[in-house]
C-alpha cells in the first residue's frame, strides 16, 4: 500500500485506464481457492447472526429458540443491546436455555472507538463496555468478545481513519489482560466498509494476534472496494469469528452499485468461502448475516469518495472492478398490495436466512443437526 496520497484527477484516469482493462480479463475476479477434498464427511457449524432477523425485534432468548427450531448450533448475539439485562441471573438463563439445545454462543460489544462518528456510551466509555462485553462472554462461554470502530463515516472525518485505528489499538491494548485471563479474544470487525483488509491486518498486530483476532465479514468487504474471495484470502489466517452473506455488484454512473443477497443467490464461489473459512479455523461455526433488497453506491469515480482512501492506488482495486464488469443489477422487492412494509421487511427476512442456510446445508457441508 502506498504511504504517499495520490492525486484525485490523476487517479481517476488511473482507474478508468485500469477498468478498460479488465474488459480482457477472463471474467474471474481471482484463482479460486482449493476447494475441500469430495467426499470429506466432516461437516461445519451453522450459525445463526441474530442481525438477519432485526426485523423481528427479538432478544436473546426468543433467537436461540428460533435457532433450535432450525436445528442450528450457534448464534452470534453481536450487541450487547440483544440481552433484556445484563445482570448474571438473566445470563445464566440464557445459557441454559443454549445449552439445553446444545448450541453455542458467541457474542460482540460494538463500537470501541469513543472518536469515531457514532460511538455509544449506552454501556459507559470504551473500556467499560470491553470490560462488560468480557464478563458477558465469559458467563455465556463465547470464546470471542467482537469489536469495531463504526463504519464507512468514519473514512471521511478530520484525519481519516487512522486516527480511529490508533484509538482502537489503545484501547484493546489496555483490556488485553483482562481478555487473556478471562480466556476471550477481541474479533475486530471490518463493518460497514470502514476498514480495507491491510489495515484490518495491521491493526491486529499492533493489538497483538494473541489476543485480537478477525471478526470476518465479506460483504463489509465487497463495500471497501474489495473482492471478497482475496479479502478472504488475506484474513482467513487470523478468523475468529465471522457473518456471512452473498452479494452482487455491477457498474453504474458512479462507479459501482452493490446489493447483498442470500447465500448462494449472487456472485460468491459460497463453497469454496466456507471451506476455507473451515480450515483456517477448525471447528468455528459460519453465522448466516442475511441482509438483502438495499442497493447502495460505491462511488468510485468521483473525487470525494476518494477522499476517505488516501493512499489507495487504483491498481489496488483491479480485482474489484473485474467483479463489477461480470455482475448485473437486480431489482428491489416491493410488499404487495395490502402488505405493510414491517410484514413485508419481517417475512422477506426470514426467507432469505431459511433459503440461506438450506443452501449451506446442501452445497457446503454445513450443519451438524440433521
Amino acid at each position: 500500500m502506498s504511504t504517499q496520497p495520490h492525486d484525485p484527477l490523476h487517479r481517476r484516469r488511473d482507474i478508468l485506464v485500469a477498468a478498460a482493462a479488465t474488459a480482457t480479463a477472463t471474467g474471474l475476479s481471482a484463482k479460486p481457492l482449493a476447494a475441500a477434498e469430495s467426499g470429506d464427511s466432516n461437516r461445519i457449524p451453522l450459525g445463526l447472526d441474530g442481525h438477519s432477523l432485526r426485523g423481528m425485534k427479538w432478544k436473546a432468548m426468543q433467537l436461540i429458540k428460533f435457532a433450535a427450531e432450525q436445528s442450528l448450533d450457534a448464534v452470534l448475539l453481536n450487541s450487547m443491546n440483544y440481552f433484556e439485562s445484563l445482570d448474571e441471573s438473566h445470563l445464566l438463563k440464557v445459557k441454559e436455555l443454549a445449552d439445553r439445545h446444545d448450541i453455542r454462543i458467541y457474542v460482540g460489544a460494538g463500537g470501541v472507538c469513543e472518536n469515531a462518528a457514532k460511538f455509544s456510551d449506552k454501556w459507559g466509555n470504551a473500556q467499560e463496555l470491553l470490560a462488560t462485553g468480557i464478563r458477558v462472554a465469559t458467563i455465556l462461554g463465547s470464546p470471542v468478545v467482537n469489536v469495531r470502530i463504526g463504519s464507512i463515516e468514519d473514512r471521511f472525518l478530520a484525519g481519516g481513519i487512522q486516527p480511529r485505528i490508533d484509538e482502537a489499538v489503545r484501547v484493546l491494548r489496555e483490556s488485553s489482560k483482562r481478555a487473556q485471563d478471562a480466556g476471550v479474544k477481541f474479533g475486530f470487525e471490518n463493518h460497514a466498509a470502514d476498514l480495507r483488509s491491510e489495515e484490518l491486518v495491521d491493526l491486529i498486530h499492533e493489538v497483538g494476534t494473541d489476543v485480537c483476532g478477525v471478526m470476518l465479514d465479506p460483504g463489509n468487504g465487497l463495500w471497501a472496494m474489495e473482492d471478497p474471495m482475496l479479502h478472504l484470502q488475506t484474513l482467513a489466517p487470523h478468523v475468529v469469528c465471522n457473518s456471512l452473506r452473498d452479494y452482487t455488484v455491477w457498474d453504474s454512473a458512479d462507479g459501482a452499485t452493490f446489493q447483498w443477497t442470500a447465500v448462494g443467490d449472487g456472485m460468491m464461489d459460497v463453497p469454496t468461502y466456507v471451506q476455507t473459512l473451515a480450515k483456517s479455523n477448525p471447528g468455528m461455526p459460519v453465522f448466516v448475516e442475511s441482509i438483502s433488497n438495499s442497493a447502495r453506491p460505491i462511488a468510485y469515480l468521483t473525487d470525494q469518495h476518494w477522499k476517505g482512501y488516501p493512499n489507495l492506488k487504483a491498481t489496488d482495486i483491479v480485482d474489484f472492478l473485474r467483479l463489477c464488469r461480470r455482475g448485473q443489477p437486480i431489482e428491489i422487492d416491493l410488499p404487495p398490495a395490502g402488505m405493510n412494509q414491517k410484514d413485508f421487511d419481517q417475512r422477506h427476512q426470514r426467507r432469505e436466512f431459511l433459503g440461506s442456510i438450506n443452501y449451506l446445508r446442501s452445497n457446503c457441508g454445513a450443519g451438524l443437526k440433521t
